[in-house]
């Protein structure tokens, strides 16, 4: 604790962001850097708690010792609280921008004040060790003379290999993409995300000693290429022959698609056919080859909420859209937490993200109507011109909290629609075809089986981590899952491991 009464005299102040209606004229970071007064009093409202809920089971995935790091950023030792994080984070430049903070939900102030800026405290602590050049390549004194191959390169694929790396075996991480990232390169739009940052972190795990090959499909057909269209196909059991080792760290991107009258009209698509096609182009050529799904001067509808949704929300409007529409069945949540979202879980309360907020300063209301049930898509000469829906009156019972819904007679309407874009979720495993061909058990939603705390799968020397074990989930859930499956690698290999991971025993019922 860095001040005993400074909960009681500073009041909670968000991470600075660059002004909504500038920032959508450019596809650059939307944070700005928070002085270094603000931070030390941000964290100086880190209370003596005694029982620090940030990292219980129902704060962080990962185990960030967050009172420490917040009471050396209060007395100055930057350093020193760049090492407290580095011990049970590998990525904090990712997880102190994209993550929602589950941490800052469970914070004891919280239950009658906001809560500590947890988040923005992690980010500024990684992005001054990065400045100040307290990372530098680390390749392990010795290897093992172990082989581990990675597929996937999202944020467990990569916290696995860095964490296997370190204990000194040798990592080739496989993609089929054509950079290496994953969701983090893809999945997350720039303005939320600088791929330059990501590529930074690449490079230095490659640095390191960590292998990389991107455009390489392992187990796909010749229809799944990946972002870039040029993977090669490569088939397992190469990498059953050829490795000590195997992770599968493939993600979880089966889309919930809509089986609604007018789904093969041209012009409906998957949020993240969206986001990847313009985040490539912008990354190739500015957005200058045209080789994305453009939104500019359309009505674009958004279905379902979320990150995903708010990341569809705020492209759109960087291309121009006419107008844009996110629509969710749920009802607005409300204003304060209530009874059935207590303390110290999530608080289930209304906020506006970075998307929502653009919206609001470029169009004057909120993207988002809640209550919206989606009837049909309507088309004219084949191509999408609508979306029929209704609305929706939700009741709450009493006794149970169980919500549901009744179509408000003489609601319906057709909202325009030329550009639709399918946001609902994920509902397992995009690589049936790599499960299959290894033999590795899934379930009905083509998911590894593997154990919790586990992470080996039913095929000798095949683990699995991340959104492929758990279901699609969190970056921070991710990197936890990585470093548990590194320390189960690890003593596969060696018959034991002193890799640090994440002590998730009490956090089973939150697992996939």
């Amino acid at each position: 604790m860095g001040k005993p009464t400074g909960f009681m005299e500073f009041p909670r102040k968000s991470a600075p962001v660059r002004d909504a209606l500038v920032r959508l004229g450019d596809w650059y970071e939307i944070y700005e850097a928070a002085d270094e007064k603000t931070l030390k009093q941000q964290s100086a409202r880190c209370m003596d708690c005694g029982v620090p809920f940030c990292h219980s089971e129902t704060g962080c995935p990962i185990d960030n010792l967050i009172p420490e790091f917040n009471e050396l950023v209060y007395q100055n030792r930057w350093e020193e609280a760049f090492e407290r994080l580095s011990r049970t984070n590998n990525f904090p430049e990712f997880t102190g921008r994209v993550c929602p903070a589950p941490c800052e939900s469970a914070c004891v102030l919280g239950i009658h004040s906001p809560p500590v800026t947890i988040k923005s405290i992690e980010c500024a602590i990684i992005d001054r060790a990065f400045e100040e050049g307290w990372l530098a390549a680390k390749a392990p004194a010795k290897r093992t003379g172990k082989k581990v191959a990675v597929i996937g390169s999202g944020p467990a694929g990569l916290a696995a290999a860095d964490q296997l790396n370190k204990a000194g075996h040798s990592v080739t991480v496989f993609e089929r993409d054509d950079r290496i990232g994953g969701l983090l390169m893809y999945g997350i739009p720039n303005m939320k995300l600088d791929k330059r940052l990501v590529q930074r972190r690449v490079d230095l795990l490659a640095a390191e000693g960590v292998v990389f090959k991107p455009n390489h499909n392992i187990g796909g057909d010749a229809s799944d290429q990946g972002e870039g269209g040029t993977a090669k196909t490569v088939a397992p059991e190469t990498l059953l022959r050829d490795f000590d080792a195997v992770i599968l760290a493939t993600g979880a991107l089966k889309a919930r698609m809509l089986d609604l009258p007018g789904k093969e009209l041209s012009g409906i698509h998957r949020a993240m056919e969206y986001l990847h096609q313009n985040t490539r182009s912008l990354l190739d050529s500015g957005l200058s080859d045209g080789r994305f799904i453009n939104a500019k001067d359309k009505h674009v509808v958004i279905i379902g909420g979320g990150d995903t949704g708010t990341d569809c929300i705020a492209t759109a409007l960087r291309h121009g859209a006419k107008s844009v529409t996110n629509i969710t069945r749920r009802e607005q949540e409300p204003a304060e937490r209530d009874q059935w979202h207590a303390w110290p879980g999530e608080a289930g309360t209304y906020y506006i993200d970075y998307g929502h907020a653009e919206g609001i300063a470029k169009n004057g209301r909120d993207p988002r109507e809640y209550g919206v049930q989606p009837l049909e898509f309507v088309g004219k000469d084949g191509r999408l011109a609508g979306i029929k829906i209704s609305r929706l009156k939700w009741t709450t019972d009493a006794a149970t909290g169980k919500q549901t819904s009744t179509a408000i007679p003489g609601s319906e309407e057709v909202l325009p629609a030329d550009l639709l874009l399918l946001s609902a979720g994920f509902t397992g495993s995009d690589t049936p075809a790599l499960f299959k061909s290894l033999g590795v058990a899934t379930d009905r939603n083509g998911l590894s089986t593997a154990p919790y705390g586990d992470y080996q799968t039913n095929v000798p020397k095949v683990f699995a981590a991340g959104d492929s074990r758990r279901g699609a989930s969190l970056v921070v859930w991710g990197i936890a899952e990585g470093r548990g499956a590194a320390r189960a690698v690890d003593a596969f290999l060696t018959g034991s491991s002193t890799l640090p991971a994440p002590d998730m025993a009490g956090q089973l019922s939150s697992a996939g």
